[in-house]
C-alpha cells in the first residue's frame, strides 16, 4: 500500500462514494495515531499539514516523518501540504517527496486564482503530484488566528475554474468555516449540489470539526470526497493529556507521549467511521 497520490484516493471514493479524511497533524504523534487508525479500520488515509502552521513543526523536520510513516503504513497514505500559499513552500513540500499540494488562491480575483494555480499545476507535473485549489472563501483561517468572512462558491465560477485549470480537486464554501464553529453550521447543500452536477471534480470541503454526521454524509453524497478534519483532532489530544495531569500526581514523558497518540487516533478513527472509509484500502 503505503505512499500513494491524493488523486488515486480521491478517484475511487468518487467510484465507490464514500470520503477520505485528511486529517491535520502537528508532530510525530499524532502522525502514529492516525495510521493507527487507518490500519486498523482498513481505510485509506491523507496525512496533512497547512502552511500556517509550519512555524510549530517546521516542513524539514515533519515533512520526512510524515513521508516515512505513510511509506511503512499498511495502507494507502498520502502526504498533501495544506493551504499553501507561496510557492517557495509548495516546492519545498514535493522536493520532500509529497504527493500532493494546494494552492490557495481563494483571497485572489478569479483570474489571477486561475492563473497562479495552473503555475503550481505546472510544477507539481515534475513530480507527479496532485493539485487541489479553493474557490470561494471558507470562513476563518486555518490557525484560526483570524476571523475571516466566508465567501460562498458560486456555480459558474467553479465550472469556469475547474474547466480552465484540469485542477485535481476542488475545495468549496458552502457555509463551512475553519477553527471552531460559534454556532452550530448551516451548510448550503442545495449549492454544493448544483456545483457537484456542473463540476466533475473530485470536491473538497475544510472546515470538518463541528459538522454532525448527517452533515458529513450529506456532503459526500453531493460530491465530497476529500474532507478536512484539524480542530477535532488537536482537541481531543488537549482533552487526553488535560485528563491525564488531572488524575496522575506526577506524569512521565513516555505516559504523556501515549496519551497524544491515543487523543490522535481516536478521532480520526470516528470520523473515518462516518466518512464510510473503513474497509475501503
Amino acid at each position: 500500500m503505503s505512499l500513494v497520490k491524493m488523486k488515486e484516493l480521491l478517484e475511487q471514493a468518487d467510484k465507490s462514494d464514500y470520503g477520505v479524511g485528511a486529517f491535520s497533524i502537528a508532530n510525530m504523534e499524532m502522525i502514529m495515531g492516525a495510521v493507527k487508525a487507518a490500519e486498523e479500520l482498513n481505510s485509506p488515509l491523507i496525512l496533512q499539514i497547512a502552511e500556517v502552521r509550519l512555524k510549530h513543526s517546521p516542513l524539514h523536520l515533519i515533512g520526512p516523518v510524515m513521508i516515512e510513516a505513510a511509506k511503512k503504513a499498511k495502507v494507502p497514505v498520502a502526504v498533501h501540504l495544506d493551504h499553501g500559499m507561496t510557492i517557495e513552500t509548495i516546492k519545498q513540500a514535493l522536493e520532500l517527496g509529497f504527493t500532493s499540494v494546494m494552492f490557495d488562491g481563494s483571497h485572489l480575483p478569479l483570474d489571477e486564482n486561475i492563473k497562479k494555480t495552473k503555475e503550481v499545476i505546472e510544477l507539481a507535473k515534475e513530480y507527479g503530484a496532485t493539485v487541489e485549489a479553493e474557490i470561494g472563501r471558507v470562513g476563518g483561517s486555518e490557525d484560526g488566528s483570524q476571523d475571516i468572512s466566508m465567501l460562498i462558491t458560486s456555480v459558474e465560477e467553479a465550472k469556469r475554474f475547474a474547466e480552465e485549470t484540469n485542477v485535481d480537486a476542488l475545495a468549496v464554501a458552502i457555509g463551512n468555516a475553519h477553527g471552531v464553529y460559534k454556532e452550530t453550521p448551516v451548510l448550503q447543500l442545495g449549492r454544493l449540489k448544483e456545483i457537484d452536477n456542473e463540476v466533475k471534480t473530485p470536491l473538497v470541503l475544510h472546515g470538518g470539526s463541528g459538522i454532525d454526521a448527517d452533515g458529513f454524509r450529506n456532503c459526500i453524497k453531493n460530491g465530497v470526497k476529500k474532507i478536512n478534519v484539524a480542530t477535532a483532532t488537536f482537541n481531543n489530544v488537549v482533552k487526553r493529556v488535560d485528563e491525564l495531569f488531572k488524575s496522575s500526581e506526577s506524569v512521565d514523558y513516555f505516559t504523556y507521549h501515549q496519551k497524544v497518540i491515543e487523543g490522535a487516533y481516536e478521532n480520526v478513527k470516528n470520523h473515518m467511521n462516518i466518512f464510510g472509509s473503513n474497509n475501503r484500502a
